[in-house]
């Protein structure tokens, strides 16, 4: 007979950003980070700011806690409450599940008073009036008056796929209006030193933009090269 799992799986968390990593993210816009790191590490689009962002301001960057609830299932999320520092985004996936809610106000609050920066979660949330009364930036894929259980089996601190993205405990979120994108942890410094790359080149080119510019000069210099065929 196979033995059922333990109810949670617990993995300590043994990488962290230090605090001027974490500070070289806060107001980064999540598309310069998708640039810093060459295209990569935006979540899919159906995970998104709650309620658009019209309600409550959506925008955070800080370490990830990862929680693996089943679907239908929270158990991996309360737990992680425990576990949770300040600064902290709490990272949940329910593999997707979308008949219930991954978290409603009681939850988003007692994250937000363990001192989490934020909550990103694959599933829909509930409770929205409320949430947004509670302020913490939610990213999720909707709402729904569904309620989950609290069961298990669960895992916090390992490893999960989310989004499109594996996600690490001690990766950077950066999250913001337009979506979320994960900095896995051992590449934090490349892309804190390619963001001022990003941001320079993104202010010249606005500036362009600002001066009345039509069409950038590396595509006339493509559009009057010999690659390009022209008909009649």
């Amino acid at each position: 007979m196979i033995e059922e799992p333990p109810i949670l799986t617990i993995k300590r968390p043994n990488n962290r950003p230090d605090a001027a990593q974490i500070a070289a993210f806060q107001g980064a816009p999540t598309g310069f980070v998708v640039d810093a790191l060459f295209g990569a590490g935006a979540f899919c689009a159906d995970i998104k700011p709650i309620g658009g962002g019209r309600d409550l301001a959506c925008v955070a960057a800080g370490p990830a806690l990862t929680a693996d609830c089943g679907a239908a299932d929270i158990m991996a999320t309360i737990a992680a409450l425990n576990f949770i520092q300040p600064g902290d985004i709490v990272v949940s996936t329910s593999a997707g599940h979308q008949g219930c809610a991954a978290a409603g106000d009681r939850v988003s609050g007692m994250m937000k008073n363990a001192g989490a920066a934020g909550f990103v979660t694959d599933g829909p949330m509930r409770d929205y009036d409320s949430v947004v009364a509670v302020g913490l930036p939610v990213w999720c894929t909707g709402l729904t008056p569904g309620t989950p259980f609290t069961k298990g089996p669960g895992r916090v601190g390992l490893p999960i796929q989310i989004g499109g993205q594996q996600v690490q405990t001690g990766d950077m979120i950066v999250a913001d209006r337009d979506g979320v994108v994960v900095v896995p942890y051992e590449r934090i410094d490349e892309v804190i030193t390619q963001l001022v790359q990003v941001r320079e080149a993104e202010e010249a080119l606005d500036a362009e933009v600002a001066d009345g510019l039509k069409v950038p000069a590396s595509m006339v210099e493509i559009l009057d090269g010999d690659q390009v065929k022209y008909i009649g």
